[in-house]
């Protein structure tokens, strides 16, 4: 609600809000957003230009507890989520910008997915999708996602290390205009395992799949030992690095661009956007929480699929 309070925002997009308008109308009085209006959407996908357009995704009336996690508000973010994701597939807008969730509360035999990415890329016609956190300052992919540090091991492989790498190319020279792009590849292992001392995984898979790729003609470069790659700048020289696991490039990109920063997920026959924090359930209903990065999310929705109408015309 606190993004979309600038009007100017109505200048690029048409906002269409996949929830309750009780709820909305709830958070209004309580956060004092009185002056913010929309347009309740009465027939299916008659959306108002210049106007917030919301959704009813549910009509019973519920208790409304700020901050509290429920089994019945994970069903109603399912419900919000299932009805703007059909309307995405089908073609009623051009991406989406999703909300955080908890992850557990929303969890049932629909909605069994460890977070967006996973439950988007299922969706998704293309094969091959990527969690790619985005921002003005430094952009960084990820070749294992939302799963547990024991297990990111046995899926660090040529395979999949080369699919990232070609989803990530794509990536950035279709939604974000890079003609030419230039990637660091991060190690594995401390120090990017120190010739083999303190692991084999960069000269048995990365060093052979960044070889590969140079010799097709792309700027790809490492093994990088992720401590240095951040810590004296270099990642300022590329347009990206990519990260072998979620922490190892998720925790310098949030310390670096936390409240510009874009959760995108790279890959999907469709735009998908998000802030990039979680719920915040410590601060709701309080109207202190920071809107700057669900705004970056929108914007950054816009912006590629701008990019898109000009990939294609070209």
């Amino acid at each position: 609600m606190k993004s979309l309070q600038d009007l100017r925002m109505m200048n690029f997009v048409t906002p269409v809000i996949y929830g309750s308008t009780k709820v909305l109308s709830f958070y209004k009085k309580k956060l004092g957003l009185e002056d913010l209006t929309y347009n309740q959407v009465k027939e299916e996908h008659q959306f108002q230009a210049k106007l917030i357009n919301v959704v009813n995704c549910w009509e019973e009336t519920i208790e409304i507890r700020p901050g509290h996690v429920t089994k019945e508000g994970g069903t109603y973010a399912w419900n919000a989520l299932k009805r703007g994701a059909e309307d995405l597939k089908a073609g009623f807008l051009d991406a989406i910008v999703t909300a955080p969730i908890n992850k557990a509360s929303i969890q049932s035999d629909e909605f069994g997915f460890p977070g967006h990415t996973e439950y988007f890329a299922s969706i998704s016609e293309n094969e091959g999708s990527l969690m790619f956190m985005v921002s003005d300052m430094v952009k960084v992919a990820v070749v294992t996602g939302h799963i547990p540090l024991s297990e990111v091991g046995a899926l660090i492989d040529e395979k999949r290390v080369k699919t990232s790498l070609r989803v990530l190319i794509e990536s950035l020279k279709k939604d974000f205009g890079i003609k030419k792009p230039k990637i660091g590849v991060l190690g594995v292992n401390p120090h990017a395992g120190e010739s083999g001392l303190l692991g084999t995984e960069e000269k048995e898979i990365l060093v052979p799949t960044i070889a590969e790729f140079k010799e097709k003609g792309d700027l790809v470069f490492g093994p990088f030992p992720s401590d240095g790659f951040f810590g004296s700048d270099m990642y300022q020289h590329y347009d990206a690095c990519l990260a072998m696991y979620h922490d190892q490039g998720l925790i310098p990109f949030k310390c670096i661009a936390f409240t510009a920063g874009v959760n995108f997920t790279a890959g999907l026959s469709f735009i998908r956007t998000s802030p990039d924090h979680g719920t915040g359930f410590d601060i709701a209903g309080e109207g202190v929480a920071s809107c700057d990065s669900m705004r970056a999310a929108i914007m950054q929705a816009y912006e590629i699929a701008k990019n898109h109408r000009a990939f294609i015309t070209v």
